[in-house]
């Protein structure tokens, strides 16, 4: 079939959107589909690379970090192309501008469209609106808005089917957690990414290390494992992999908390780079309740990295509770699972490991796409059968 992505968001960016809509077209690819993605440029200009569409755009960064709105005309040409291709579905990965450019084809083509909820925007309304309550009531009302523009949902977890069915959406929602080149991380587990890496940051041979991967971002709750690093940083080095608009933020809480001689701050690192530094860390820590998966736990988990997380929702099927992780409440739980990790031999750390790779196989790029096709033919029969009524 023809399946055109729509996403706000696309490379250069590295997000978790990003991820889930290279591994879907690649493997899609692979399945034998035709797939055309529209995207926004990072200018004000149209263009086109190979299969993308590049819609032009203007930064809107103080609404979000990095966020862009799409300028008011899109090259015609650009948009007759993808008219005389005749998608035959719509698979939409963002609510806003190129969603309105998916509603457009759609509506003129009478194609569905198949959206997927990436982000609980509840947790984002610091960015727009001074008031918590008042963001949740717009976020619900626009939910419950884009439900009637689609003909299906896609949940990347029961957390989010829940939320949705919170919200009193009116389309079908299907659970279908986003996929990762697991066989990416498996590759990287004993390359010597692990020695190279804490040589390079000065790490001891016998120092534990809890590694973070991600956007330093207020939603994220990175402060809350800076303030319990004052309590296990002996021997313990609190790695955070990545760059956003609260890094000079915690950099300064890590003085004030004074962990900044056991907290290390890389930086940004390349794509390529990411799966390597997953294997600095002994385990992999996450304060965050925002996530709607929590890409970052599956590849952690792909690369034999087991999982010490705030306990959530979307933790449901991701962490078996001392087998491939833990999942804390609160700082005295925190500490208690780096001591359960501490006092393991060798032995019982390896199967740890074990069952952390088998764990991420549920999530491979493979069986993402799998399921993701599943819900395009069934919304595809469901049309159908309207029209033949």
């Amino acid at each position: 079939m023809k399946i055109l992505i729509t996403t706000d968001w696309y490379k250069p960016v590295i997000n978790g959107v990003v991820t889930s809509v290279l591994n879907l077209t690649e493997q899609l690819e692979s399945r034998g589909h035709e797939v055309k993605v529209l995207t926004l440029s990072r200018n004000c200009h149209s263009y086109k690379e190979e299969n993308v569409i590049y819609a032009g755009s203007v930064g809107m960064g103080k609404i979000y970090p990095q966020a862009r709105v799409k300028i008011p005309v899109v090259a015609k040409e650009y948009m007759e192309e993808l008219m005389q291709w005749h998608p035959d579905l719509i698979h939409s990965q963002c609510e806003f501008s190129t969603f309105f450019l998916a509603k457009k084809i759609a509506g003129e083509l009478n194609i569905p469209i198949v959206h997927t909820y990436h982000t609980v925007y509840e947790d984002y309304t610091h960015y727009f609106s001074p008031q918590k309550a008042w963001g949740r009531s717009l976020v619900q009302m626009m939910t419950r808005k884009l439900s009637v523009q689609v003909d299906a949902m896609i949940a990347p977890s029961e957390k989010i089917e829940h939320i949705l069915n919170g919200y009193q959406v009116s389309c079908p929602v299907d659970v279908v957690p986003s996929g990762i080149d697991t066989e990416k991380y498996k590759k990287r587990i004993g390359d010597g990414s692990r020695e190279a890496l804490r040589e390079k940051y000065g790490i001891g041979k016998d120092e534990m290390v809890l590694v973070y991967v991600g956007r330093m971002a207020k939603e994220k709750n990175i402060e809350e494992l800076l303030w319990y690093q004052k309590s296990v940083q002996d021997n313990v080095k609190l790695v955070l992999v990545g760059d956003g608009p609260c890094r000079e933020t915690l950099e300064m809480k890590a003085k004030e908390y004074g962990v900044e001689k056991s907290v290390i701050f890389t930086g940004m690192v390349s794509p390529k780079e990411v799966a390597g530094y997953y294997q600095i860390g002994d385990l992999f820590v996450s304060a965050s309740t925002s996530e709607t998966q929590g890409m970052t736990y599956d590849e952690a988990l792909a690369g034999g990295v087991p999982l010490l997380c705030r306990k959530d929702d979307c933790l449901k099927d991701v962490i078996t509770e001392g087998t491939n992780g833990w999942q804390y409440e609160n700082e005295a739980m925190y500490i208690e699972c780096i001591r359960k990790w501490r006092e393991l031999n060798e032995y019982e750390k390896q199967s740890i490991r074990n069952a952390a790779v088998q764990a991420a196989d549920q999530f491979s790029s493979e069986n993402f796409a799998g399921r993701v096709e599943q819900v395009y033919l069934a919304v595809l029969e469901e049309k159908k059968d309207m029209h033949a009524a």
